[in-house]
């Protein structure tokens, strides 16, 4: 008897719907064919095992298995539940009249009990796309794909329980998300808040000004001056996930398997810190079987490189493109798959190997040269696509032990968000541009004007400091967001200069 049954495979952060087609005919062998990996071979034993422990009997005769589209590799041990309903539909132990209304996705486990899968929601939009009544996955990911309305959502915990479905024998309990609802409740819900920090007021103004224009940071200071402790509370003073956003960035962490049982959404803005050893394709992407990098999780959120020169130079220069881009493409031979990454990048690093350099108070003793050679560690080209550079002092004891309360992360928030609505409103006729930060040389040129005594406020400051070329566009760029979140509509004098004393690394002799 020929059965159907449908579960999905994802590519990128899309699925297919994929239809498995089991017959049984005389013999004694079982095959699975349609490009499957070691994974979904082995599925045999594992399907045995279940149906054995939940009490139904697997078909002693040739069992051949489709997997169509046949020309479409499928990856992973998820279609174990799909491979096993249909088989026990082919060999008459379940009912087959409700099969093709359902799609059904798990990995079984040998007592017959189902382990979570990873992309439930996207397999869930694409179940509701292709028109399926419902669908059947692991209880641990039912909450994910419940966010997806006009779709029934069951969550099983065993093999029995898909079988007692079918046949009539029991019921199975929808899950039910409020969307809207779980969305809202959880919006903007952080751990850390910027009242927590002592001090450190020039450092949380240069951070308010990145995440206004949604600049790239590198913060430059002595060992313990609260670098790491700042960056992780940026997202906190970044406007708020869109609903959309917030499907998307969900959709992406649930591809890579990083959702938990308990989230049904990512409700506020990822930050990511990968360790320094991580290698270019776990931070971009890929591998043998694609999967999204480092920068794809941080995707309309925050990348953090802790001690950016002692990543690998490899691993930083193949992240200059998404950074541009703000998508990553992973090519292979027969296919290749996108990934959105629009993300800060927020980076720090020491001043120089000993971390004392430029010190208020303690010396460097570093060799000569030792303080360029460490620089030199990061390319120009990096360098060039950060826009604020931020030097960090040490909080002196007075500021430390004060009782003075700090502002705290929801009034700069506030003003984050006036000041992203005005470039919301300026760059109404591009729909791919959110913020200053993207703006191209030629939208610099026109979007930016500057008085003359603002040109020569440049001028002279670029011959003074010794400032690079490439830290022309970068100044007004910055300065262009600080008129915005002061309200102004021209840049000033002093949004200039604000915007000029953020270009540490480009001053000629600061590593010399």
């Amino acid at each position: 008897m020929l059965v159907k049954t449908f579960g999905s495979a994802v590519y990128g952060i899309e699925a297919i719907t994929i239809t498995i087609e089991v017959n049984i005919l005389p013999g004694t062998k079982f095959f699975i064919v349609g490009l499957a990996d070691t994974a979904i071979k082995e599925s045999y034993f594992r399907i045995e095992s279940a149906l054995k422990s939940s009490g139904y009997k697997m078909p002693r005769q040739q069992v051949v298995v489709n997997m169509a589209p046949a020309d479409i590799r499928k990856e992973g041990s998820s279609y174990d539940l799909t491979i096993a309903t249909a088989i026990l539909a082919a060999s008459g132990q379940i009912e087959t009249e409700e099969l093709d209304k359902y799609l059904i996705m798990g990995e079984l486990s040998l007592d017959g009990s189902l382990q979570p899968i990873k992309g439930a929601l996207p397999i869930a939009i694409q179940a509701r796309k292709d028109g399926f009544k419902g669908f059947i996955l692991p209880k641990q990911n039912a909450r994910e794909a419940a966010i997806v309305n006009d779709i029934e959502v069951y969550g099983v915990e065993t093999i029995k329980q898909v079988a007692d479905f079918f046949n009539g024998d029991a019921k199975l309990e929808r899950e039910i998300v409020n969307t809207r609802e779980e969305f809202y409740d959880s919006l903007c819900n952080y751990d850390s808040d910027f009242s927590e920090v002592k001090g450190q007021e020039n450092i949380k103004r240069a951070l308010e000004i990145a995440a206004a224009g949604g600049h790239n940071v590198i913060l430059i200071g002595p060992p313990g001056a609260g670098k790491t402790m700042l960056a992780r509370r940026l997202p906190s003073i970044l406007p708020p996930l869109s609903l959309y956003e917030s499907l998307e960035t969900t959709k992406i962490h649930s591809v890579a398997g990083k959702l938990s049982a308990a989230d049904a959404l990512v409700t506020v803005r990822p930050f990511r810190s990968p360790h320094h050893t991580i290698s270019d394709v776990a931070l971009v992407g890929g591998g043998t079987n694609p999967a999204p990098g480092e920068i794809s999780l941080a995707h309309n959120g925050v990348l953090f490189l802790d001690e950016l020169p002692e990543f690998k130079r490899s691993v930083l220069e193949v992240m200059r493109q998404p950074l541009e881009e703000r998508k990553v493409n992973i090519s292979r031979a027969k296919f290749s798959v996108d990934y959105p990454c629009s993300f800060m990048l927020v980076t720090s690093m020491n001043p120089c190997p000993c971390g004392y350099y430029n010190h208020p108070e303690k010396e460097c003793t570093c060799p000569p040269g030792a303080v360029q050679k460490y620089m030199s560690k990061i390319s120009g080209p990096l360098l060039d696509r950060i826009d604020l550079h931020v030097e960090v002092t040490p909080v002196n004891f007075s500021e430390l032990s004060s009782d003075r309360l700090a502002e705290k992360s929801e009034l700069i928030r506030e003003r984050v968000i006036t000041a992203r609505n005005i470039q919301i409103e300026r760059f109404g006729d591009k729909p791919d541009l959110h913020a200053n930060a993207q703006m191209s040389p030629q939208m610099v040129r026109d979007i930016c004007k500057i008085t003359e005594a603002g040109q020569n406020l440049l001028k002279k400051a670029m011959e003074k400091l010794g400032l690079s070329a490439r830290a022309y566009d970068r100044i007004l760029k910055v300065s262009r967001t600080i008129a915005d979140l002061a309200g102004s509509e021209d840049i000033k004098m002093e949004h200039l200069a604000e915007a000029i004393h953020f270009r540490s690394l480009d001053r000629e002799g600061w590593a010399g």
